[in-house]
């Protein structure tokens, strides 16, 4: 049975395993139907041409009239499938099928009302043969790709009650003759009626008993074909995980190298400015105070920067234990607005906070952690101007934003950011810093953004669910 397996490949479905089963089903059961129409184009000739002459005309051409209209009907969808929904989704196939499958059932009925036609009428070859013809449109349907269970036994019970209603059409006339006779009402009927009406009866039990053997090998054969759809399913989904795990271990060493690039050149300002000092030392000590200010900033940075590498390698999510509950945004802003306040004030800088008051579900420890690391990456690269932390509603959603007057940030570095590399920085060490803040945000479930503004500066923001 022919799959689509591309779309599997390329885009695993939303619906999962049985929303992708159901689909394929649904395909696989239109591809089928052209070569099924076609084939019942054939019968309803072969049908015609016996029954030509050894059947009654008016029934005969008027099945012929049925059968042909619920076939062109079917050819209607089919075009109408193939036009639309050939590579249709799930939602809208499902749609499709739900509001056309009265026509399947429809067919069976259409069929099956060939009994009504040769049952007791024709000579005994042609009606056998007409009955071989009904048999073999059941095993079909039973074989072939329907998309459901429901609609295969909705085609069995049509097929099956037209045939049964013709059969008891005629056990009723045979009924009727034999209560004539024994009435005396139509001496000149030959005692056969019940008799007839016997047989009747055991070839209706036949039918019945084909019937319940048709439906279990029709189930038997769907519940296959699903087994099969679901073991492909599986399998692609097995490649597709381990493709993902591989993807993600070479995305994690292309992390982990430019990480230790990023410190080593984060680290390496610091460094160079200590030995710096250093020789300046020795050979003009009278400048020692001058210089001893100057080693203890880069001691500082050096320290800033061992911090950083610290706080990043302990961003590990099987590691950290989130404590999700509501949070106090306004309060959560003026309380880094107070602590970094001092920072600023060294700086020069404005430090500003504006917040709605409103609760978000987070971890009240670790979202101060990223918004203040935000706020202390924003403050060491702004030398001009000031920053605001502000909190505001964007779309039904909180949204914690940090704008500064600084440089902005080069484009490529703003997509090592979204990518969670730490990028070659400054001496400030500002790959490390939002790096950091990259994991905690993964961790959290916050998703961020950052953007450039034309007129100067960058705007940070962390966006959560409202509590």
């Amino acid at each position: 049975m022919p799959t689509n397996r591309q779309d599997l490949h390329e885009h695993p479905p939303p619906g999962g395993r049985e929303a992708w089963v159901g689909t394929q089903l649904n395909h696989a059961f239109m591809r089928h139907a052209g070569p099924t129409l076609h084939a019942a184009w054939v019968l309803i000739a072969i049908v015609a041409a016996i029954l030509y002459g050894q059947a009654e005309p008016a029934a005969l051409w008027l099945w012929v009239a049925a059968v042909a209209a619920v076939t062109a009907l079917r050819y209607a969808i089919l075009r109408n499938y193939r036009k639309h929904l050939a590579q249709a989704d799930e939602a809208r196939l499902r749609a499709f099928m739900a509001r056309y499958a009265w026509a399947w059932p429809l067919s069976a009925v259409a069929w099956g009302a060939l009994m009504f036609v040769v049952y007791r009428k024709a000579p005994v070859e042609d009606e056998l043969l007409c009955m071989v013809i009904l048999v073999g449109i059941a095993v079909a349907a039973a074989t072939s790709s329907p998309p459901s269970l429901r609609s295969f036994s909705a085609y069995c019970n049509g097929l099956c009650a037209a045939v049964l209603a013709a059969m008891g059409w005629e056990l009723g006339r045979e009924l009727g003759r034999e209560l004539s006779w024994g009435l005396g009402l139509n001496l000149s009927v030959e005692k056969y009626g019940l008799t007839a009406a016997l047989e009747i009866l055991g070839e209706m039990a036949v039918v019945l008993a084909f019937w319940a053997l048709a439906r279990v090998f029709g189930r038997r054969m769907h519940r296959a074909q699903r087994a099969n759809l679901e073991l492909q399913f599986d399998r692609q989904d097995l490649i597709n995980s381990l493709a993902d795990r591989k993807r993600a271990a070479l995305e994690a060493e292309a992390v982990r190298s430019r990480f230790i690039a990023s410190a080593a050149h984060d680290l390496r300002y610091p460094v160079h400015a200590l030995g710096l000092y250093a020789d300046w030392l020795a050979m003009e000590p009278e400048f020692a105070a001058q210089i001893a200010r100057k080693i203890a900033n880069s001691t500082r940075k050096i320290d800033e920067l061992f911090e950083s590498l610290f706080n990043l390698a302990g961003l590990d999510p099987a590691s950290l234990d989130v404590q999700l509950q509501p949070v106090a945004l306004a309060a959560l802003v003026h309380e880094l607005a107070a602590e970094y306040a001092p920072l600023a004030r060294d700086k020069r800088l404005r430090l500003r906070a504006r917040a709605a008051a409103g609760q978000a579900l987070s971890d009240p420890v670790l979202l101060k952690r990223l918004v203040g690391s935000l706020l202390s990456n924003a403050l060491r690269n702004t030398h001009g101007g000031g920053v605001l932390l502000a909190v505001r509603q964007r779309q039904g959603r909180w949204r914690i934003e940090l704008w500064d007057t600084g440089a902005g940030i080069a484009h490529e570095r703003q997509q090592t950011f979204f990518q969670g590399i730490p990028e070659l920085g400054t001496e400030e060490g500002f790959g490390l810093e939002l790096a950091a803040v990259y994991r905690l945000s993964q961790v959290l479930g916050h998703p961020i953004g950052m953007a450039t503004r034309h007129t100067g500066g960058s705007v940070f923001w962390v966006e959560l669910a409202r509590y």
